[in-house]
């Protein structure tokens, strides 16, 4: 009777020796030692993620400076006649039509690339994306390796920068698509450092409102875009890549002066003396100071795995890092395969405005107008909403609603309204995959896992242009197409496990002991319940 009464204290007193003689995580020694996020911290965290309106420019950009615009017979030749225009100017003699506006508000009438076919259109538009997708996959584990976050984004940023002035001189098509993928090549690790290191430089609680600030922000940039279209609608589209880029080349030199590194990633990474200085750069914002000998910070689990190793390893060990373990591999191919889905609508709604025979002023207005509220209810329910039914159900719905846009008349009110939820829908979901995607992968591989995430979201871009010339004589190959992509590969992310609620772990080892600790207690609560159902019987 003793020996049954004292198992349970004797259990009890080893499981509370083991946590005491348990080293400290970097979460917890990184959240103990900066205090709670100050307003000055968090302003600056913000600052950081305004970096996402930069990007959302140069994305959508060529929706005007790549745009068709409208032309009119002139009366001067029978083939051509005012009453009944032919469907294409192509065949018709130089003098017996003309554009409605200047020919240099857009590359496709100063070059003359209308009748160049649908390949030779989506030519540059094709070739930024081609570049974000070079420069993800080439630049990804940068960030993770040599690097880090703060210099790769910097980096990023003035290469993109200086590639978009250098655009707004380019003196023909080829140069002009040479310079877009230069532009994509720099601008691919914008938005993933920017993500990556604004939430890693803030508190637990301040996480999730960092990363839909980005989002924000990226609306932000989208709606500059109609607003300096419309103020440039009669002159060169060279001025708007003059205005979207000599502002992104300033900001990046605040940058350089505001922001720091992430000290969980230079704690991974082995710089403890840099990690230090950060945290006291960051607890003296907060109001706080370290008058410790940094004791916790040398106890602390500092493990590391391939993926934060910067020896034998080199710059690509992170990949290596997760095509080692099945479960990672899993994860990757699972939520880029969804991604794809997202991305191609994504970014092809914006570039197919032009087929809903609505204004494109409005129409681009519209469709970045539904990138706020997305981004507002993101914030209010992301602690709350679980990310992979979400994800399910957003892919779904926005792809039932594109396909609608096939059957609904050009021109109506219903099909603007279905190409706009479609959007919103799609919005929210590629909001909640990036967010999903921090979640899913540790600290060591986590800039190089969401990098490829976002490449898996440009290589859907990279495909939407040419779909969007080709929509441009039938619907289906845009609407239709983007309607079941999104639709059959968001399915892809319920082979994902749910991350609401849990701590971001630090290193491969870290998460793959919370994975077998959920199967433990998923397998223990299997045998329980069939004990119950045992003892019923």
């Amino acid at each position: 009777m003793a020996d049954t009464a004292d198992a349970p204290l004797l259990t009890s007193h080893h499981k509370q020796a083991k946590l005491a003689n348990k080293a400290p995580s970097i979460d917890d020694t990184i959240e103990t030692y900066i205090g709670a996020t100050g307003s000055m911290q968090l302003l600056k965290a913000v600052l950081l993620a305004f970096a996402w309106a930069f990007d959302a420019q140069q994305v959508f950009i060529s929706v005007f400076t790549d745009a068709e615009p409208e032309w009119h017979c002139t009366g001067a030749s029978a083939s051509c006649s005012p009453a009944a225009p032919p469907a294409s100017p192509c065949a018709l003699p130089s003098g017996a039509w003309a554009w409605d506006r200047p020919a240099e508000t857009t590359v496709v009438s100063e070059w003359a690339l209308k009748c160049g076919g649908p390949a030779l259109v989506s030519l540059p538009a094709s070739s930024f994306f081609a570049g974000c997708l070079a420069g993800g996959f080439l630049l990804t584990t940068l960030a993770d390796s040599l690097l880090g976050r703060k210099k790769m984004l910097l980096t990023s940023l003035v290469s993109m920068s200086v590639a978009g002035v250098l655009t707004a001189f380019a003196p023909n098509v080829w140069a002009y698509a040479a310079l877009r993928f230069v532009s994509g090549f720099g601008r691919s690790m914008v938005g993933t450092c920017t993500l990556v290191l604004s939430t890693e430089l803030v508190g637990k609680r301040w996480r999730d409102t960092v990363s839909v600030a980005g989002f924000i922000f990226f609306t932000v940039g989208f709606l500059s875009l109609p607003a300096l279209g419309y103020t440039f609608r009669e002159a060169s589209w060279r001025n708007m890549y003059l205005w979207t880029s000599v502002p992104s080349l300033c900001y990046s030199v605040l940058l350089y002066f505001l922001a720091q590194e992430s000290p969980r990633w230079l704690l991974v990474r082995g710089r403890k003396q840099d990690a230090m200085e950060t945290l006291q750069q960051i607890a003296s914002l907060n109001g706080n100071s370290i008058t410790s000998s940094f004791s916790m910070l040398h106890a602390c689990n500092m493990q590391e795995d391939d993926g934060a190793s910067g020896g034998a390893g080199g710059v690509f060990s992170t990949m290596r890092s997760m095509w080692e373990r099945p479960w990672a591999l899993r994860r990757l191919a699972a939520i880029m395969t969804t991604g794809f889905g997202v991305g191609m609508v994504y970014y092809g709604m914006p570039l197919n405005v032009g087929s809903l025979g609505t204004n494109i002023y409005l129409s681009v207005t519209y469709n970045a107008l539904a990138e706020l509220p997305s981004a507002i209810l993101s914030l209010i329910f992301i602690g709350r909403i679980n990310r992979r039914s979400s994800v399910v159900a957003l892919t779904v719905a926005a792809g039932a609603l594109s396909l609608a846009c096939v059957v609904i008349p050009e021109g109506s009110a219903a099909r603007m309204a279905a190409e706009l939820l479609s959007f919103f829908s799609t919005i929210t979901a590629f909001n909640l995959i990036l967010i999903y995607s921090i979640e899913l992968f540790p600290t060591s591989v986590r800039n190089s896992a969401v990098g490829l995430v976002r490449q898996a979201l440009v290589l859907g871009g990279v495909v939407a242009p040419m779909l969007v010339a080709l929509g441009r004589e039938r619907s289906f190959w845009s609407f239709g197409v983007f309607g079941l992509c999104i639709g059959c590969l968001g399915l892809f992310a319920a082979c994902l496990p749910e991350t609401r609620g849990r701590s971001m772990s630090d290193t491969m080892e870290e998460e793959e002991h919370k994975e077998a600790a959920a199967a433990a207690c998923t397998g223990a609560t299997d045998i329980i319940a069939t004990k119950d159902d045992s003892d019923l019987v």
